[in-house]
């Protein structure tokens, strides 16, 4: 008879000021209710609640935001925008979800499942050389098409994950 084992969450709920780097490379559930600013990396669940302040760079698979957030995010899953959110940047969501009343000042652009060579420079915050490079020596995962170049975004995430990307 076999047993099925409920994997442990990982909750982290920070409610206090913060500056710095916060990278994950497991999968949490991250709650931010306090102040924070730097840039975050994270896998799993990141919510900014409604009292939180956060002036960063995030990077994660599904974000929720209540509060108010300055700076570039970049949503692998999905981005979800609460009613008292209040968010000034550049976002890249693979799914967006805005509620009434969420305030949303800046740019969007919409991260597709397959990106081009400017695309994945851009996704990566590398110069078009290195992916150029990597690309024509087989260090990243894409296919060659016609004069292009086509790499999917979830096997690039995944490699990205293993540590080996040199920027």
């Amino acid at each position: 008879m076999a047993f099925k084992r409920k994997l442990e969450e990982k909750i982290l709920d920070v409610d206090a000021s913060i500056q710095g780097n916060l990278s994950f490379r497991d999968p949490v559930n991250l709650r931010i209710n306090g102040k924070f600013e730097g840039t975050l990396d994270t896998r799993g669940n990141l919510t900014i609640g409604s009292t939180a302040a956060v002036n960063a760079d995030i990077s994660g698979d599904n974000i929720i935001i209540a509060g108010r957030v300055k700076g570039k995010i970049i949503a692998k899953e999905r981005l979800t925008l609460l009613p008292t959110a209040i968010v000034e940047g550049v976002i890249y969501p693979t799914r967006l979800n805005i509620a009434e009343g969420a305030l949303l000042e800046g740019q969007c652009s919409m991260l597709h499942d397959f990106l081009n060579a400017d695309e994945l420079a851009r996704y990566l915050e590398v110069d078009l050389n290195s992916i150029m490079e990597w690309a024509n020596s087989g260090k990243i995962p894409g296919q060659k098409e016609g004069q292009g170049w086509r790499f999917e975004r979830k096997a690039i995430d995944t490699w990205v994950a293993s540590g080996k990307v040199e920027k």
